[in-house]
């Protein structure tokens, strides 16, 4: 079995694909995405780092120098919220913007979350038990996150239900090219949650509290503060980057236990109660086995060499998060789940100047939610039916996740 990002065999387990590409070559070309994949750890952690690479290349060049058409007009309020994002943006703007983004959303802020977090995790494994099990992924891998951003945000509680459907909307579009509908639902997404994004920060502004908007608000260096689009695209960022990656590692990493029950069974017997470490390594490593973003895109700003192949200026890179992940150059036994891996420095929150800023704060979900199923003296959690995957490639993840006590 190929590359084939379209294919719902490839999608539920693309690993055998990735080691025949790593056998194949360091940089290869995708007819079908368009696009050079890059399958090794090694090149994936340098050109994450690598300068001459971007994740936007409008920092240096227009649409037409670069060989690039620009996106359609009707496009424009996703391309807007997305592309003032810290995520998309290239030094220096995405300095800047991190740097005052860095001063309201600090390790003290996670910190304070931390016991709120452990609540809503116990409160709604504890729903999940009292129903005899359900979908996990609609009981708690979705709503744990989608509460503490609204947290964070200062978001009232009975309007977070408005969030997931915009993020999901909104995430539809870093798929592989991507429908007319998809950017549709992409656009309408952008435009309503940045309309209602623009009237918080217009309440907060007159009222500030202690939520991250008000942060955000407040935040200033010597060259001055965020834009009101810089401060909608980071919040936006946030629940979209934050979101996807732990709703998909907290099923995936279940549906990894599931089928490897000797390790599960070990997690099972000391979940980190006499060693607070071993909850969080088996996270990580939950994380390297099946990460959520299997795909990372670049474009090329500079002529380079991967591994003796030239790549021209203007070409698209695809760096596989989930081959890297699996590299035996770099991961012993890298097929298999071990949940004590000491050596794990996988790449599912990226690398360089994009490294996830709410890495923190997704470790601390996924330990408090994690945590809180394996619970001493809870009922062992049982698959009910083998799951299916979502089409989603670049964002992976399952369609629903059936348990029991």
């Amino acid at each position: 079995m190929g590359f084939d990002p379209w294919d719902a065999a490839f999608v539920a387990d693309p690993y055998p694909a990735y080691r025949e590409l790593r056998e194949q070559g360091r940089a290869l070309w995708s007819e079908a995405t368009g696009q050079w994949l890059v399958p090794h750890y090694g090149d994936v952690n340098a050109l994450l780092r690598d300068r001459r690479l971007g994740r936007t290349y409008l920092h240096r060049f227009s649409h037409e120098e670069f060989g690039r058409e620009a996106p359609p007009p009707e496009h424009e309020p996703f391309h807007t919220l997305n592309d003032n994002g810290m995520l998309d943006l290239e030094d220096p703007a995405h300095g800047r913007v991190r740097r005052l983004v860095a001063k309201a959303f600090t390790p003290r802020t996670v910190e304070r979350l931390a016991p709120e977090v452990e609540r809503l995790a116990r409160e709604l494994v504890d729903g999940l038990r009292k129903d005899g099990g359900g979908d996990l992924l609609t009981a708690v891998a979705e709503p744990l996150p989608v509460a503490v951003i609204g947290e964070l945000l200062g978001i009232p509680a009975a309007d977070r239900g408005l969030l997931r459907p915009w993020s999901a909307d909104i995430c539809g579009m870093f798929e592989l090219r991507p429908d007319e509908e998809t950017a549709r639902r992409a656009v309408t997404a952008s435009v309503e949650f940045s309309a209602y994004l623009r009237e918080l920060i217009a309440e907060r502004r007159t009222r500030p509290g202690t939520d991250l908007i008000s942060g955000l608000i407040a935040a200033h260096d010597d060259e001055g503060r965020l834009s009101e689009q810089e401060m909608i695209s980071t919040c936006v960022l946030l629940l979209n980057a934050g979101h996807e990656a732990t709703v998909n590692t907290t099923v995936n990493g279940w549906w990894a236990l599931f089928r490897n029950p000797g390790q599960l069974a070990e997690l099972r017997a000391d979940p980190g109660a006499s060693d607070p470490k071993k909850l969080s390594t088996a996270v990580d490593e939950l994380m390297r086995y099946d990460t959520p973003l299997q795909l990372f895109e670049r474009w090329v700003l500079e002529d380079i060499q991967v591994g003796g192949t030239f790549i021209p200026r203007g070409a698209e890179v695809a760096l596989l998060f989930g081959s890297a992940n699996r590299d035996p150059a770099r991961f012993t036994n890298p097929d298999e789940l071990d949940l004590a891996r000491a050596d794990n420095p996988h790449l599912t929150f990226g690398a360089g100047i994009h490294y996830c800023l709410g890495a923190p704060l997704a470790r601390l979900e996924l330990a408090a939610s994690f945590g809180a199923l394996l619970e001493p003296g809870l009922p062992p959690l049982r698959l009910v039916r083998e799951p299916r995957w979502q089409d989603g490639y670049v964002i992976r993840g399952l369609r629903e996740l059936l348990v029991e006590f």
